[in-house]
């Protein structure tokens, strides 16, 4: 079943005004990709923008990199499915993550000059967490990677009625052109303007939809009347999203399976979101690169899940779905597209296309531009060809970005079989992100922890999440809804600790000379703090303040929508 109905009778009715806003867009973003190469002159400038973004760039390429298929097709899908408990993923499972890493860890990232979150690795634990890591890390991508291209070419098909296949080649070949020409800062400053795109897109939809049910008010009803009844509109105790029939334990699952795992190990070890806070030019600017995106992040539900919310209502197919009938091929991933095709006139309709459009695109070049940098200096420079000159890794990146692309055109068509398509991506966090994240914060704060250990842990928690998404989806586990990835997430960090601790006890300690710098206790204050003078300066900057400032926006959200 693919992720977006492709029906003739589901085609947008775009005019040629939505076609000419279309086709001024994909101008401007090939124009940044050709600006941006003329800064390209190091592997470093290629993958890292040479360390040199002001903060607020890379704050908003931060949230913007997470604004892909995933988060407005997934989210959107989340909302008409399950209501305002869609908003744990925002409220509970990615702001407190947010500011964890601008103000614990990104210290720790930037104060020690790597390159990629997998390098920190090898530093801490040596060669085999360090391969480990690496070789899952550009697995995950080229498969997220090909979630968001797959609904990038499904949306091209809805608009241009294009066979898949060449929709995808298409969507692909579009991403790769401004990559592969400006590297990370052709991607980043894209994804600035691909934010701004978003919230025009977004905004007079979620606007038409409330104006179409009557106002809140209006909304509030109809989704009472509806299937889920008042359920739908508390985010608490979100039963039906977790699979948990009991109200505690579903309680539960959110706060440490989502909230906690699965949340702070895809914000605080996914070089995806990592590599923007790394391409900063000073460590505050690093620090408040996550904390900047938080506050977009916290208010950007009432343009994505609020619309999800809406079409269940308004949309004629997802009512049907909603109540359990027949929707001919209808997916709740159609939520959003179909929402578009029935409020939105020509004009705002190509604004609405190309915001999604905006959106595939940031997520498929923040996969790529992640993967890029991993395979070039975590694999072919660490293991393949060393010693190298900086301009035979240039070019490695540049061909690392094809490969890329290439492979996630291949992987796009893995998410057909998703209803939806959270589903399919909490699975991929529980693999690879929730082991790491035990990993990290075992080793960050633990000195003890033994390079064995690093990569032992990575393997059995990896695996533990496998095994219990297996028996999920062989019915041994009864799970519906989200309820598999948040336990695997929970098993995989739960055994990644385990495993950890029961190696280290067995095996020999990294040397303390070698964890300045890596781990918590033995590196000096000073050295997490520095970086605070020049454009840095002035109290309003401080990353401590911005963090306490969003997390107090964000318990008020939590206890207004309880």
């Amino acid at each position: 079943m693919p992720v977006l109905a492709a029906e003739a009778d589901l085609r947008l009715d775009a005019g040629a005004l939505d076609y000419a806003l279309l086709a001024l867009y994909f101008v401007v973003v090939l124009g940044i990709g050709f600006l941006a190469r003329r800064s390209v002159s190091t592997s470093l400038d290629f993958l890292l923008s040479g360390r040199s973004l002001p903060a607020w760039v890379t704050g908003l390429a931060f949230v913007s990199a997470n604004l892909g298929a995933i988060e407005l097709l997934g989210m959107a899908a989340n909302g008409a499915q399950y209501g305002m408990a869609t908003m744990h993923y925002y409220w509970v499972g990615a702001i407190p993550a947010m500011v964890f890493l601008g103000l614990v860890m990104m210290p720790f990232y930037y104060g020690s000059k790597v390159r990629s979150v997998p390098e920190f690795l090898r530093r801490r634990f040596g060669k085999g967490a360090h391969l480990v890591n690496a070789i899952s890390f550009a697995v995950a991508q080229v498969l997220i990677a090909g979630v968001n291209l797959y609904a990038l070419a499904l949306l091209l098909n809805l608009l241009l009625g294009w066979p898949i296949p060449l929709s995808v080649v298409i969507a692909a070949l579009i991403v790769l052109a401004y990559t592969t020409l400006g590297g990370l800062s052709a991607a980043i400053y894209n994804e600035v303007l691909q934010f701004f795109v978003i919230i025009a897109a977004l905004l007079p939809l979620t606007i038409a939809g409330l104006h179409k049910v009557g106002g809140w008010q209006g909304l509030v009803d109809k989704v009472t009347a509806g299937p889920g009844g008042e359920e739908q509109l508390s985010a608490y105790p979100a039963t039906e999203l977790t699979g948990f029939e009991n109200p505690v334990l579903s309680v539960i699952g959110i706060v440490f399976g989502l909230g906690f795992v699965l949340s702070f190990g895809y914000w605080t070890t996914n070089f995806a979101e990592v590599q923007r806070a790394l391409s900063a030019k000073s460590m505050s600017a690093a620090k408040r690169t996550p904390i900047i995106g938080a506050y977009p992040k916290a208010l950007i539900p009432a343009v994505i899940v609020i619309p999800g919310i809406i079409a269940a209502v308004v949309v004629p197919e997802m009512s049907a779905l909603k109540a359990g009938e027949a929707a001919d091929g209808v997916t709740y991933n159609n939520a959003l597209p179909l929402l578009m095709r029935d409020l939105l006139p020509n004009g705002m309709l190509g604004v609405a296309i190309t915001g999604l459009l905006a959106s595939f695109m940031a997520g498929v070049a923040a996969n790529v531009s992640s993967f890029n940098t991993v395979f070039t200096y975590d694999l072919w420079q660490d293991y393949v060809r060393k010693d190298r000159p900086d301009g035979y890794y240039l070019k490695v990146g540049r061909w690392a970005t094809i490969g890329g692309t290439v492979i996630a055109i291949g992987t796009a068509f893995l998410a057909a079989g998703y209803g939806n398509i959270m589903d399919y991506i909490q699975s991929l966090f529980s693999f690879f992100n929730a082991p790491l994240f035990a990993t990290f914060i075992l080793g960050m704060f633990w000195k003890r922890m033994s390079a064995a250990a690093g990569w032992t842990g990575l393997v059995a928690g990896t695996l533990a999440a496998v095994l219990v998404f297996a028996l999920a989806e062989t019915g041994v586990l009864d799970l519906p809804g989200q309820g598999a990835s948040f336990l695997g997430a929970a098993a995989a960090f739960v055994v990644d600790i385990v495993v950890s601790v029961v190696v280290t006890l067995f095996t020999r300690p990294v040397p303390r000379e070698r964890l300045s710098g890596l781990v918590y206790g033995l590196t000096p204050k000073g050295d997490l703090a520095h970086g605070t003078e020049g454009e840095d300066a002035g109290w309003y900057r401080s990353p401590a303040l911005l963090g306490g400032g969003v997390l107090l926006l964000t318990a008020v959200l939590n206890i207004v929508f309880s």
